[in-house]
Order: C-alpha cells, then sequence, then structure tokens
C-alpha cells in the first residue's frame, strides 16, 4: 500500500477506473499515513477525516457509474489559506484561528465538480509572509526529507505532504515563489501560472498583484491535469483573463528539438550556491542533448528585484490586512476599553512578528514624502522586469533558471536574519513581478542528499509549453524519495 500512495495523479487515476483500489481505500491508506508519520512533519493544520471518506464514497459512485475524469477519487491536500466552506480556514494564524468561511473559493468548487478528494488544510507561512514555513501559529512545517531542515515557504505544509506521501497533489499559493521553493526543497514538482489564469477568488489575499494559486504535485503532467480542472474564468474575480478551458498537458510528448531555452547569466551568478549551479547547468545540457538551443540572455533588473517585490507586496499586505480589527470577524483581544485600543491590541496579539514587520514596512513605503521615494520606484522597476522578459521572448520559448540560491537548510539559520530570508527569493521573485507562469521540478541533489530544483519560465499563458518542457527532463531524471 505505500508504494501506491507514491504513484501520481495520472497512476492513482487509471488504478482507480480500472477497479485495482476503491478511492474509499485510497483515502483509508493517505488518512492511516497521516495520522502514523505527519506528527513529525506537521504538514496539516486540519485533517478532514469524516468529509474526505464522504467525499471518496461520491466519487466511488461516480467511477462505478463510468462517468469518472482524470481527478476523480484523487486525495489532495489544500493551502490553509484557501477558503473552505465549514471547514476552518487560519492563514496559519492566530488572528483566523477559528475562521469558518460560509462559502468555497472558486478552484475549491472546481475541484469538487472533478470530485476529488480533500483531505485536510495545509500548513504555511502565516498570511503567506515567509520563505521557510516556520511563522506558522500551529508550528513549523519539517523537509520529509531531513527533518532538521525547512521546507521553504510558504506553501511548505503543501509540498511536504506531497513529498512525504500523505497525499496524491496539493493545491499551493505563490506570491514571491511559494509554490516554486518548497517544491524545490521537498524534491517535488509545483506550478506558479500566469498571473489572471486562475481565480483568486476565495484566496485570503497577502498582495493582491502578485498572489496566484498553483498545484503541486509529483509530476510536470499531474500539474497541467489540475490546472487544466481549475484555470479558466471566473466572474468573481476582476483580475482574471478571458480564457477558455484548456487541456494543459496537451503539449506533453512534443519534439524538444529546435525549442530555445534562454540561461539568463544573472541567475547563475556568485549568491547561487555551486551544488545548485551545477545541477542546473547539467539538466540545460541533457536539454541540449535532446536538441533544445541554449542561448545565454541577460536581465540586468534582477539586482533591484528582491528590493521591488517587497515594496509592492508589503505595501499590498498593509493594505489587505486592514480588514483584521477584531471587529467583524476572526480574532478579538480582550484587553482595551476602547474601540481604538481594542483594535491596537488585537493586531498586537493576533499577528506574529514576520506579519507585523511586513505591515510596518508597507506602510512606511505608502506614507506621505516616502510614496515616490520607495513605492512608486519599485512599480517602476516592475516595468523593467517585465519589459526585460518581453525581450527574451522575442527569440527565446522558456528560459531556465535555479528555483532557489541554495538547498533547504537547518531549521532556525536564516529566520531571525530578514534581510538574507528576503535574499532569498532572488530567484522566484521576478516571475510574479512579471505576471509569467513558471514550474520547478528537481533536477539534482546536494552532496547531503537535499533535493535541487529548477524553474522553467514561460511567457504569458504558455503553461502547456513549460509543462511540456518540464516533463521531458522528468521523463529521463531519477527522482529519490524522502527518508520519512
Amino acid at each position: 500500500m505505500n508504494d501506491l500512495l507514491k504513484c501520481t495523479v495520472k497512476e492513482l487515476s487509471n488504478k482507480l477506473n480500472k477497479k485495482q483500489i476503491s478511492a474509499v481505500e485510497l483515502t483509508d491508506a493517505y488518512l492511516k499515513r497521516i495520522n502514523e508519520v505527519d506528527g513529525k512533519v506537521n504538514s496539516y493544520i486540519t485533517v478532514c477525516n469524516e468529509q474526505a471518506r464522504i467525499s471518496a464514497e461520491k466519487a466511488q459512485k461516480i467511477i462505478d457509474a463510468g462517468s469518472a475524469n482524470a481527478l476523480t477519487g484523487i486525495p489532495m491536500s489544500i493551502k490553509d489559506n484557501i477558503c473552505t466552506k465549514d471547514i476552518r480556514t487560519t492563514c496559519a494564524s492566530k488572528m483566523l484561528e477559528d475562521f469558518n468561511p460560509i462559502y468555497n473559493a472558486t478552484v475549491i468548487n472546481r475541484l469538487n465538480d472533478n470530485n476529488i478528494v480533500m483531505l485536510g488544510k495545509t500548513n504555511m507561512d502565516e498570511f503567506a509572509m515567509g520563505g521557510s514555513s516556520q511563522t506558522s501559529f500551529f508550528g513549523g512545517v519539517k523537509n520529509p526529507y531531513n527533518t532538521e531542515c525547512v521546507t521553504g515557504g510558504s506553501s511548505g505544509g503543501s509540498a511536504a505532504s506531497v513529498a512525504a506521501n500523505l497525499c496524491a497533489a496539493s493545491l499551493g499559493s505563490d506570491t514571491g515563489g511559494s509554490v516554486r521553493q518548497p517544491a524545490a526543497f521537498c524534491g517535488v514538482t509545483g506550478l506558479k501560472p500566469t498571473y489572471g489564469a486562475v481565480s483568486r477568488y476565495g484566496l485570503i489575499a497577502f498582495a493582491s498583484s502578485l498572489d496566484q494559486i498553483g498545484p503541486v504535485a509529483r509530476s510536470a503532467e499531474d500539474c497541467g491535469i489540475i490546472l487544466s480542472a481549475i484555470a479558466g474564468r471566473d466572474e468573481n474575480d476582476g483580475t482574471i483573463k478571458n480564457i477558455d478551458k484548456a487541456d494543459y498537458c496537451s503539449k506533453i510528448g512534443m519534439s524538444m528539438k529546435g525549442i530555445r531555452i534562454g540561461i539568463p547569466k544573472e541567475f547563475f551568478g556568485d549568491g547561487i550556491d555551486s551544488e545548485v549551479r551545477q545541477a542546473v547547468m547539467n539538466a540545460a545540457k541533457e536539454y541540449e542533448k535532446m536538441g533544445c538551443i541554449l542561448e545565454e540572455v541577460t536581465m540586468p533588473s534582477l539586482k533591484y528585484a528582491v528590493a521591488s517585490y517587497y515594496l509592492i507586496s508589503s505595501a499590498e499586505a498593509a493594505s489587505n490586512l486592514s480588514r483584521f480589527d477584531g471587529i467583524k470577524y476572526g480574532y478579538r483581544s480582550e484587553n482595551g476599553n476602547t474601540y481604538e485600543e481594542i483594535i491596537k491590541n488585537t493586531r498586537h496579539e493576533g499577528f506574529g512578528a514576520e506579519v507585523k514587520r511586513r505591515i510596518m514596512l508597507g506602510n512606511y513605503a505608502l506614507s506621505s514624502g516616502y510614496y515616490d521615494a520607495y513605492y512608486n520606484k519599485a512599480v517602476k522597476i516592475r516595468g523593467k522586469i517585465k519589459a526585460e522578459y518581453d525581450e527574451i521572448f522575442k527569440t527565446c520559448d522558456c528560459i531556465l533558471t535555479p528555483t532557489a540560491p541554495s538547498v533547504a537548510y537547518k531549521i532556525g539559520a536564516l529566520e531571525n536574519d530578514p534581510v538574507k530570508m528576503y535574499s532569498a527569493d532572488i530567484c522566484t521573485v521576478t516571475v510574479n513581478i512579471a505576471g509569467l507562469p513558471a514550474i520547478s521540478t528537481p533536477c539534482g541533489y546536494s552532496s547531503n542528499n537535499m533535493p535541487i530544483g529548477m524553474s522553467i519560465v514561460g511567457n504569458s499563458l504558455r503553461e502547456a509549453t513549460i509543462i511540456a518542457v518540464a516533463d521531458a527532463f522528468e521523463k529521463q531524471f531519477e527522482t529519490k524519495e524522502a527518508s520519512i
């Protein structure tokens, strides 16, 4: 049974449809493993035992009737900042510890329409603010390859739950690398779609112009299957692109001959660990053997990307999180005699240190006298980064970079140094700034057997292409199982 839990979504779907296992048996196997193993990983905040079994029974009836699709009966986990009706959605914060939404996010409705089985809600950095999944009110997430190491963030619980065989796939959110970096650290595949390809309705906002929901799974093909189910128009999201439903796996198996891959030299500089650099360049050589054409390209504005990202994201976070005041919903302080005191104490007690830091940074950047000096300049850098990507895509089909400058580090190594923590996002933030799609997939292992991830970046709405390019590499790369 343990080998079954290591299968891809596609493999599990075939087994379910061939009646080699029932949806209820598969769900029970995952729930059993969660009960036995997740105490070591802490990837789940809420496990939905009863609801999962009810969903599995419903899925099995659909399978028996011969009307199943690729996701029917597939057990998945969901990041805990995506609203699930009557199932608590905490954002890993004391502020929302007991929050039970009265509606589903659009992506949840679409997964439910495909009759997935939701196993539970996964742990994360508080309000998705962090790169290690250690800022959670419910305790940090541990890496299944080495429980002394971080999972990356903020979708650390999603990536860890897939890597530890505690679900078949997961949904996370990516604001500056929050799907791709944990996927890299945990040795799985994570996809950040084009901004506006997937509805954000029901995603509790961090930075509204950067946030995007995306899948985490064992393969690029699995990510494509999930994206095909959740992407597309939604009248509830004013930023959604006017795109039809699509099969994002449609290009899998296409010839790699003649595919032009840009290698931006700035992503391979001194700040990148030598083992990471070597693994990604080895992957580039494999693509060359497949017939791809490698082209050195440049992105001069990369050195400003982290500063630009943190100014924009913190400014938007300060605005978005102003709603958490203890008055309408969520945590309310019992201290204070006036309206102002209640709000002040609620926010002081309800938010963790990292969330407070970003709110203060955002309010500072937006304050009178500093708006032009900081926020406005960050927005101009955003435009330059987008223009540099546009220039690269005039000659390249996709871009290859490391997903993170290092492999997963020891818990506690960087969390108390915000500058180092923020700098670790250098390889991922430009994709969110430019609103582009990118997929991270394993491409090697360090000398201490920690996974190394590479990212394939595509032009807007070119998810099918980057999924196919990632799949071509995955088919010839041998992955190692997590030790947990």
